[in-house]
């Protein structure tokens, strides 16, 4: 439509480069329409088929008045404006920006009915697809080795890729249990695992520590290192001074998590 499109390039003489050897941090200048939600305003790839990709890991700047993105290649990029709403989450519960956030870039589709399920508990399967999908790491077609529990579902494809990948080892014997309900600790620390992994670690300083929360005492050993990392770089902050880490996680909380890697 009336949407601006770019087409980003860099020369070295007369030769073109458009893959590059690591990421290009990107920023592009955007005034948003009247009304527009700044949580749904995305950059899309344009790929070679003309089809827009969202790229999620774009956040807009009010301040500065310029979206950015990270792109491993120049082509054509669009700044467009993808508002979701779902039946179950109002505009004035906690959650609603976060969720907003990661629907506009295709992280989420929600669940059936047009719901995004705000109060489900997370599952194992639920968290590996939403997180590959927010790094922009595309699930394996077919595979000759996968976890021995990964079905033939929604989640096949990206279990597999975590198993070649390294993004994860399972919960042991091959079996990554993507059904079963995730403590938030166990979240943490599979999000931390994956982010190591692909080299994307979070920034900022929140200036608290471990020590702030009156039930840091009760993680597990495998779980201090993340949990210790995201606290003090404020990717989680914890309620009423605790960070209740053997409770289960929702999916509201998931998004929360998730925006708040995206933007930090």
């Amino acid at each position: 439509g009336s949407r601006p499109v770019y087409q980003l390039g860099v020369t070295e003489g007369d030769r073109a480069i458009s893959h590059f050897n690591g990421t290009v941090t990107v920023s592009i200048p955007y005034t948003p329409q009247e009304g527009e939600d700044l949580n749904s305003i995305v950059v899309y790839f344009i790929n070679a088929d003309g089809i827009p990709e969202a790229m999620p890991q774009c956040r807009y700047d009010s301040a500065e008045g310029k979206i950015t993105f990270q792109t491993g290649h120049f082509s054509l990029y669009a700044v467009g404006y993808h508002p979701v709403t779902f039946k179950d989450v109002s505009s004035d519960a906690w959650y609603h920006d976060a969720v907003s956030f990661i629907a506009s870039r295709e992280i989420t589709n929600g669940m059936e009915e047009g719901k995004y399920g705000p109060a489900e508990k997370l599952t194992r399967g639920q968290l590996m697809v939403m997180l590959m999908k927010t790094y922009g790491i595309s699930p394996d077609n077919s595979s000759t080795s996968n976890f021995s529990d990964a079905g033939s579902t929604y989640y096949t494809g990206y279990l597999a890729a975590a198993k070649r990948l390294g993004l994860s080892e399972g919960v042991g014997n091959n079996l990554f249990a993507p059904e079963r309900k995730i403590s938030r600790q166990e979240l943490f620390t599979l999000t931390y695992q994956v982010l190591k992994n692909i080299d994307k670690p979070p920034a900022g300083d929140s200036g608290k520590t471990l020590a702030d929360f009156s039930d840091s005492t009760e993680l597990t050993v495998w779980a201090k290192d993340a949990v210790n990392l995201f606290v003090e770089q404020g990717v989680i902050s914890g309620s009423n001074g605790k960070l209740a880490v053997k409770e289960d996680v929702t999916r509201a909380q998931l998004a929360q998590l998730l925006s708040n890697l995206l933007k930090n």
